[in-house]
């Protein structure tokens, strides 16, 4: 009759675990050799990260022998192997590397399980190793999950501060900085995106709308003010489909789009152009979604908004006033008389035809057309933000 053969313990026989014991040193120093054999990315560590990832390597062998000795002790606590290293290596290695490096200690104890198994117990011994590893696999994507997760808040946070400097206009190489630690390349150009949103955001759904602004355009921040959304879109290519995009994103009511700008330091003046159409918005009860700010100027104007003031008497009042033919008058004529080509005709002593090619130059002068309601609203909002201007200082 064949002796059985005796039951080895899942770890191992004393013998075993002896020899485990004894053999951790050799093991530390042959998984340090291999991981400046082996791993490119280790070598090109600065040798302060190089040596937080050695002792993170060495712990590990130190909790599978401590394991290993204790038959009945379960695989767990193997997250206080990284518990040597800062927080901040995490941002230094990838997750990918901790995993490479933790097949690394695995082979190394697999090469050595010849020497450090009692007789017959070499199997025992991988198997053991391999339980481990996935335990140590485990463990380092709890780590990574908690150290993105730490790192999503603080940008969140981080982001916050940025979007409302950025808003009040404050650009300097600290605020660029901050940007840049963001994500945020600087290529192209800004365009600011604002609106409300159906309800409080949590936590996990405004993580979700981050990831889609991030989607949409090369560069994005987002801004959570209570129930508003501000949202900076820059990069290189049509910024306006990648607001378009993010519509389901907001909730009810109007979303506006300030003008684009070429430098991130310009910014502010997108975001308080969008901010007033914003706020202006509900006075244009046909108002398109998304709206353009500069779509909104006579809205702007009525809450008290003085750049939009000042771009109509630019672009309207100042080149009608300056221009040869009578457009100025007849632009007043026809909208003060109910914009009627044959009473403003009557007023001018002129033919209709005559009042319609002078209105086809004020579009032509201004970009707005007279014969279109919403622009002839537009112009002649800059005609009574133009004549107020042009009398206060004969009013002082």
């Amino acid at each position: 009759m064949t002796a059985r053969r005796p039951v080895v313990p899942a770890h191992g026989g004393p013998e075993t675990q002896r020899r485990v014991r004894d053999g951790a040193g050799l093991l530390a120093a042959a998984a340090m050799r291999r991981l400046d054999e082996d791993l490119d990315w280790y070598r090109t560590l600065p040798a302060e990260d190089r040596s937080w990832v050695g002792l993170v390597a060495q712990a590990g062998i130190t909790a599978f022998v401590t394991w290993y000795a204790d038959p009945t002790r379960p695989p767990h606590g193997v997250g206080d192997i990284f518990g040597a290293a800062p927080p901040e290596l995490t941002r230094s290695i990838s997750l990918q590397h901790t995993l490479q490096l933790v097949r690394v200690v695995v082979d190394v104890v697999e090469t050595h399980s010849d020497r450090l198994a009692a007789p017959g117990e070499e199997r025992e011994l991988r198997e053991a190793v391999l339980r481990y590893s996935r335990e140590v696999a485990f463990s380092a994507a709890e780590v990574y999950a908690r150290a993105a997760e730490v790192r999503g808040a603080w940008d969140a946070r981080l982001e916050a501060l940025v979007v409302d400097a950025l808003v009040r206009g404050d650009v300097d190489d600290a605020m660029r900085s901050r940007v840049a630690a963001l994500g945020w390349s600087g290529r192209g150009s800004t365009l600011v995106m604002v609106g409300t949103t159906a309800s409080t955001l949590d936590e996990v759904r405004a993580s979700d709308l981050r990831r889609a602004t991030r989607r949409a355009a090369d560069d994005a921040l987002v801004g959570i003010q209570g129930d508003r959304l501000v949202v900076f879109l820059g990069g290189v290519g049509d910024l306006r489909a990648a607001a378009v995009s993010l519509l389901p994103r907001f909730g009810p009511g109007p979303v506006v789009l300030g003008p684009e700008v070429q430098d991130l330091s310009d910014s502010a003046r997108s975001a308080r152009a969008a901010l007033s159409g914003l706020a202006a918005a509900a006075a244009w009860e046909q108002a398109p979604r998304p709206v353009m700010a500069d779509d909104l100027l006579p809205e702007r104007v009525l809450v008290g908004d003085t750049a939009a003031r000042r771009t109509l008497i630019a672009q309207a009042f100042t080149p009608l006033a300056a221009s040869q033919g009578s457009l100025l008058e007849t632009l007043s004529a026809y909208l003060g008389t109910g914009r009627s080509l044959e009473a403003a005709a009557r007023t001018l002593y002129v033919h209709p035809n005559t009042v319609r090619y002078r209105l086809k130059r004020v579009a032509d002068v201004t970009g707005w057309d007279p014969l279109d309601a919403r622009e002839s609203y537009v112009l002649q909002t800059a005609l009574a933000v133009g004549r107020l201007d042009a009398s206060a200082p004969s009013a002082l």
